[in-house]
């Protein structure tokens, strides 16, 4: 008996050895690219040449070996990935600019972005910021912010506490004992839990999380072999916590109200209440921001700007106003192309391969054919996965430098009081007009006090970014009318938003005054579904609560689809945002390239690491 359990285990870890360092296919971190660093380029018009090349049928390249749908992150990651060993990969975008989540727009002299807020785990020579700088050739530049980086504040006016949050392994816990005095335990037991996966040795540290991408790697009869059998959860930490939401964790290990904030502020950078989420999503956001945070110098549209180019010297291209309506399948379901809408004309352009960024329920619900659609492995993946929270936009142009402002390259993270599920759950429960007149959480960023070139570029003016979240039902019912004239109800719906938030944001900034407001405009929901094509408004993809984050559903719902050719990247295959959709990028590029590039990655970052303190010395 012992001996057959043997023979079980040993061909197990053979096979898991053989998906995780596979290495059979061309390898894009092969060679350092990084090249001597260029002048950063200011003018909107040279940027637009890159960012905004619009879609005609004769610029589409000949011989595409694939199409990526949407230029977010995941899409323009994988298209990356694929241009450095050789491919010739069509990106093609529904905006009119190239970047998805990481583009920025100008109003009235002001430039905002839209969703890049802050990264974390940007060290040099560290994994992640290696292949950040691969995938941009050394060009895109980093800004650490200030420390703290967070500052947490929390209560009514009358009776407001602010909590700084520091950066550093040791720093993050060492200040908040400081705190909160007589908490020493809870504190490090929390870190103990957020920080488990460090007891990995033979990975970097915060890559316990490898196991939910090597489920994704390895054949799908094994991967379900090892959810059913329990084996997922048996070697994945991760997986064991998946189940069990913050407030459920934070509670147990102390009853001081304002410490289960600090503890759980950040659930609103992944976008679910701490009584929904999955505490194995919030560690992994806790731990991303432990070494410090970043911003890219120049902006966000950055980010693009030096992605493209790697695309387009492989042969392919990006381009924009390039709304794809369906894709286009052989009689055998295999995907051969996709169909882009050009005013009344419908183009097809064919590729052996298509990769979807547009999101799972995109993807399946809205490109493929009906009977495409209702295939039973189609309909389980929809069925283990939903929408996540519509989120709400507050973009604020001012009169003033930071200075006069009292801004810094921080962000602030400002709740009504202590008790967030109750608070969250009655403002998405509400009255929408109700609702708006007490935001209970709001984060509130200035780009432009992060971003070192600001005030060369725009002197003597500043910016704000106000997120939070906001039901999309609220907004619905206009969600058909023009984007540039949605009628007065709407227009005075986004008014009471604005008026009560901008009291909140005054309230704790007290140098920013009415009359230091230039420009003042509320992205909703719909807004999102405009730009960004949220089929829902949500600005994280898939709903991150405790169930996205199961073993079964992870090895559900992967970078192969049930047709073959057809690719998922981005958010919905891996975690949300910056960080987490490249992962999905790199993800689905290892499925395609046959190799394991997250090791690659790492491999890489170890080899410039050598050579850069070679040089140095």
């Amino acid at each position: 008996m012992w001996i057959i359990v043997a023979i079980i285990c040993a061909a197990l870890a053979a096979i898991l050895y053989k998906y995780v360092f596979r290495t059979s296919g061309p390898n894009p971190f092969d060679i350092d690219t990084r090249e001597p660093l260029k002048p950063l380029v200011t003018q909107k018009k040279e940027k637009n040449k890159v960012l905004k090349q619009g879609f005609l049928a004769s610029k589409v390249p000949e011989k595409l070996d694939a199409i990526v749908i949407g230029s977010g992150i995941g899409g323009l990651g994988v298209a990356v990935l694929l241009a450095k060993v050789g491919k010739r990969v069509l990106v093609l975008e529904q905006h009119d600019r190239a970047g998805g989540c990481c583009h920025t727009f100008t109003e009235k002299g002001f430039e905002f972005d839209v969703g890049i807020h802050y990264i974390g785990d940007l060290l040099e020579h560290k994994p992640f910021r290696c292949m950040l700088d691969q995938l941009t050739n050394g060009q895109l530049q980093w800004e650490p912010l200030d420390n703290p980086f967070d500052q947490v504040v929390l209560g009514p006016p009358g009776n407001r506490r602010t909590y700084p949050i520091y950066s550093g392994r040791n720093r993050f816990p060492d200040e908040l004992k400081k705190l909160f005095p007589g908490e020493e335990a809870a504190i490090d037991e929390y870190m103990r839990l957020v920080k488990v996966w460090y007891a990995y040795k033979a990975l970097p540290p915060g890559h316990n999380i490898w196991f939910l991408g090597l489920l994704k790697l390895i054949p799908v009869p094994l991967a379900k072999f090892l959810v059913y059998t329990g084996l997922a959860n048996r070697l994945s930490f991760f997986f064991r916590m998946a189940s069990r939401s913050v407030t459920e964790v934070v509670n147990e290990l102390t009853k001081n109200n304002d410490l289960r904030v600090i503890f759980s502020y950040i659930f609103g950078t992944y976008g679910n209440m701490p009584k929904e989420a999955s505490f194995s999503m919030h560690s992994l956001m806790v731990c991303h921001y432990l070494t410090g945070a970043w911003y890219p110098i120049g902006g966000a549209s950055e980010i693009a700007y030096h992605m493209i180019p790697i695309v387009e010297k492989a042969g392919g291209a990006v381009l924009v106003r390039a709304p794809v309506n369906r894709i286009l399948f052989n009689d055998n379901k295999e995907a051969i192309g996709v169909s882009v809408m050009k005013g009344q004309e419908e183009i097809h352009v064919h590729a052996p391969m298509v990769i979807s960024n547009a999101g799972i329920f995109n993807t399946y619900q809205r490109l493929l054919p009906k009977e495409l659609q209702d295939m039973p492995a189609i309909q389980k993946q929809l069925g283990m996965m939903k929408n996540g929270a519509g989120g709400l936009s507050i973009f604020l142009g001012l009169t003033g430098t930071k200075e006069d402002l009292g801004l810094k390259a921080d962000n602030y993270w400002i709740f009504t009081e202590h008790n967030m599920d109750e608070l969250v759950e009655t403002y998405l429960k509400g009255n929408r007009e109700e609702s708006a007149k007490s935001v209970p959480i709001l984060f509130v960023a200035s780009p432009s006090a992060k971003d070192p070139t600001w005030e060369d570029r725009s002197p003597g003016k500043s910016t704000l970014s106000l997120v939070s979240f906001a039901n999309y039902e609220w907004f619905e019912e206009w969600k058909d009318d023009k984007v540039t004239n949605r009628g007065t109800d709407y227009k005075e719906l986004k008014q009471i938003f604005c008026d009560s938030i901008l009291e909140v944001v005054m309230s704790v900034f007290p140098k920013i005054t009415r009359d230091k407001v230039e420009f003042i405009e509320a992205g909703t929901p719909i807004t999102n579904t405009h730009y960004i094509g949220a089929p829902k408004g949500e600005i994280y993809g898939a709903d991150h609560g405790t169930a996205r984050f199961s073993a079964e559903c992870n090895a559900t719902v992967r970078p192969q689809t049930p047709l073959k050719n057809l690719y998922l990247t981005g958010q919905d295959v891996f975690v949300c945002g910056f960080a987490g959709a490249l992962a999905g990028a790199l993800t689905c590029g290892s499925v395609i390239l046959n190799r394991n590039l997250h090791l690659d990655a790492i491999a890489l970052a170890k080899k410039t690491k050598r050579v850069d303190t070679k040089k140095l010395k």
